[in-house]
Parts: structure tokens; sequence; C-alpha cells
């Protein structure tokens, strides 16, 4: 089997993906990820959808939502950044968005005066410092390789710093089995209480959300689909009930069932 994630090599997104695959391709955006998947080319995918630190990864939310995918397993794994540099003198720290707001207070108060510049990936920044004396990279320790030293280690803001990973597949692949369930909602409405009215459709079933995101629709302003996951399989006779509830509840709009898994802890 063949996954593609985010590139170059040397990613966590890569470290996460050699936990579905050994062959593993590379794309520069997630977009381009799912957009993959969803035409085919790969049996799976790996994403990134949540960082404990910074919360949801938008992109992948967007991505999802407007793909005919399915979701079969989330893989969470801790994050340990470290600064990669040539040597302690560079004026521009290059790394992923997510990877510079990890370590934000770690930057501002050793290097209030350096540039900050996002790129596509962690992998990519490290890249950047290998050929660029000035510029230093955020990633795992073990990606210094040659020619890079380890400014400092463990320099994210959390120590319990973690992300979690979906593995995407055509939707052909969906499951039903498992102990979580992702599901997008477009109630195409909005009136007081509509989002009460979602949220007890599981909480009279006894069911627990562990994450419910709200994304603009793109259709008009003020207008939202909700991201859900909840902890029970759609196989399950509650969640069925729960869900045909919602649908009823956004009967204007569409709900889509990405799919039941199981989580995955991959340890570095």
């Amino acid at each position: 089997m063949q996954a593609v994630t985010l590139g170059p090599a040397g990613t966590y997104s890569h470290r996460a993906a050699r936990a579905v695959a050994d062959d593993v391709a590379f794309r520069e955006s997630v977009s381009a990820i799912v957009d993959a998947v969803d035409a085919g080319e790969y049996e799976r995918g790996v994403v990134p959808i949540e960082n404990s630190i910074e919360g949801s990864v938008t992109e992948t939310l967007d991505a999802i939502a407007s793909a005919n995918i399915a979701v079969t397993r989330e893989i969470v794994t801790p994050i340990r950044h470290a600064l990669l540099a040539q040597s302690e003198e560079f004026s521009v720290v290059a790394s992923h968005s997510q990877a510079l707001a990890q370590c934000r207070t770690y930057l501002e108060t050793n290097y209030p005066e350096v540039k900050l510049e996002a790129v596509a990936s962690t992998a990519r920044g490290v890249e950047r410092a290998r050929e660029d004396s000035s510029i230093a990279g955020i990633g795992h320790p073990d990606n210094a390789g040659e020619g890079l030293s380890v400014v400092a280690e463990d320099i994210q803001d959390q120590s319990s710093n973690a992300t979690r990973f979906f593995v995407i597949a055509p939707e052909s692949a969906r499951s039903d089995a498992g102990g979580k369930s992702t599901v997008v909602v477009y109630p195409n409405a909005n009136y007081p209480g509509l989002l009460l009215e979602l949220l007890e459709a599981f909480a009279e079933r006894n069911i627990n959300l562990s994450r419910i995101e709200s994304r603009p629709s793109g259709n008009r302003l003020g207008d939202y689909l909700f991201h859900v996951d909840f902890e029970a399989g759609l196989y399950e006779e509650r969640a069925q009930e729960a869900l045909d509830a919602v649908e009823e509840i956004a009967s204007r709009g569409w709900v889509k069932r990405l799919g039941s898994y199981d989580t995955q802890h991959v340890l570095y």
C-alpha cells in the first residue's frame, strides 16, 4: 500500500504516515493530499487534523468537508520541536505556520529580533536552514542530519504537545466499525437554538462529543457547517438514532458520514 502525506521527507506527517505504509509519497499541501485520495491516485492519505496547542488544522477541515473520502484511522503522536541551524547565528526561523505558533513563547523570549518565515512544512524549513546559514528551521531533532546542529531541543510551548492525524481513504473504504466517528453537518439554516438541537441529539443518547468545530460554508457570510467527532461507532443503534435526528434538523442541508475508526498512538 502507498500513502501520501505532507512532504518533503522528514515532516511529522511523514513520521505518522510510516505507521500506515512503507511506501510514502509527498504533496506540498493538505488540499493536494485530499484531492489525490479523492481521485483514487492513492489508497491512503495522512493529514494533520488537530494539535493540542494550536487546535484544529482549518485547511484539513475545509478539504475533507468538500471531498468524497473516508476517515479510517486516527493517529496521535507527540511533537518534539528542536531549533536546527548551521550555527547559533541566524536571522530567520523558517517552518510551518503551526510549528512557529507552537513555539511562539520560546522564540519571542530567546530570539525577539529574528524574522519568522512560514513555509509549506517543517521539513521544508529544515531544508532552507541546510541551504542558508542565516536561516534556522524547526523540526524533530533527528532531522538535523549532516550540516545542521541542534541549537535547542523541546522548544514547544507545552511539554504535552501532540498532534492528531486522520488516515483518509476513498469513500468506498468507509467503515461503520470503530470507537470514534466523524461527521460533517451543514444545516443550511440559522435560528436560535439550532446548535443546541444538534448537541441534544447526541446528549440525549449518552454520546460524548470529543470535538465540535464550526467552519464557514463559503456560500454566504454567517453560514456555517460543523465538524463533529463523537465517541461511538456508526454501527451502534444510539449513533444511528442520533444521526437520524441530526439529518432531520439539517433537512435543508446535508450530513456527511466520514466513518468510524480506532486510535493508534505512535511514539518517536
